[in-house]
């Protein structure tokens, strides 16, 4: 079985003593850090840890919407604009039409309009969207909105796919449906990925490699990689090793989520109370 990632080459993203601070003299708040991190190419990387750790906070900074108060982030990449998010809130424009707001990108780069319209409608078919190209994003459910940000996030063929918390406003049946069509496209694609989230299934699921941080303010204090190999499918999710990392992952996170003040919404092992 090939590996997923290259871990003997250079990081696609390398993040180094990265701190984030908030406010100002009396209000003033340490969010962030010191936090390091790498990302090989090619690699699926899930970040878990409790509410207000700092995890978006550091996607942002990666994506350069968030300028750090210390420390670096490098992003290797051979353009001007490598990396694209998906937000929790979709982020899609409810003017435009489905296939408008997939092309949105690509009109930004200023793609000629016939290749851009062929590459979106083709994300569209990808993800079971090509009948509502000419529909409004009013007219679709929230797990089809979602399907919209991915394939626009990825019509643009990004070489860093940042995702943050993009399924925690679905309902659970939803959420796994589009955790394994997300799974299946990355590894058709094997972009490299930072995917933040409170869930361990998730996280487990997707990731090459769970990095586990503390309360605020946010370090990493563990990783592991999950013993499945590529492809995988959701299937996994039954097998007793995915129920043992699931139980060690939430047995490192127990003290962080009763130590930060938002630790009830950490998704957990069922039977577990923070």
């Amino acid at each position: 079985m090939e590996p997923h990632t290259t871990p003997t080459a250079a990081p696609k993203v390398r993040a180094r003593a990265v701190t984030r601070s908030f406010g100002h003299s009396g209000r003033h708040v340490h969010a962030l850090g010191p936090f390091d991190l790498d990302v090989q190419h090619g690699e699926f990387c899930c970040v878990v840890g409790p509410s207000g750790c700092g995890k978006s906070t550091f996607l942002r900074i990666v994506a350069g919407l968030v300028r750090p108060s210390g420390g670096e982030v490098e992003l290797r990449a051979g353009r001007r604009h490598p990396a694209a998010m998906i937000p929790q809130d979709y982020g899609i424009y409810d003017w435009k039409t489905v296939l408008a707001n997939v092309r949105f990108g690509l009109d930004v780069q200023r793609v000629p309009r016939k290749a851009a319209n062929a590459r979106a409608r083709d994300w569209l078919d990808r993800l079971g969207l090509a009948d509502f190209a000419d529909a409004y994003p009013a007219a679709l459910s929230g797990g089809m909105r979602q399907r919209v940000a991915i394939a626009r996030a990825l019509a643009v063929e990004p070489e860093v796919l940042l995702m943050d918390e993009p399924f925690a406003a679905l309902d659970a049946q939803l959420r796994t449906i589009l955790q394994d069509e997300l799974l299946a496209v990355c590894q058709a694609t094997r972009t490299t990925a930072l995917f933040v989230t409170h869930s361990l299934e998730e996280a487990i699921v997707l990731g090459d490699r769970v990095v586990v941080m503390s309360a605020r303010p946010g370090r990493v204090i563990a990783e592991r990689r999950p013993p499945f190999e590529r492809p995988r499918t959701g299937a996994l999710r039954r097998s007793p090793e995915f129920a043992a990392l699931q139980s060690e992952l939430w047995e490192l996170l127990r003290g962080e989520v009763q130590t930060g003040a938002g630790g009830a919404a950490m998704a957990q092992p069922a039977g577990e109370r923070s």
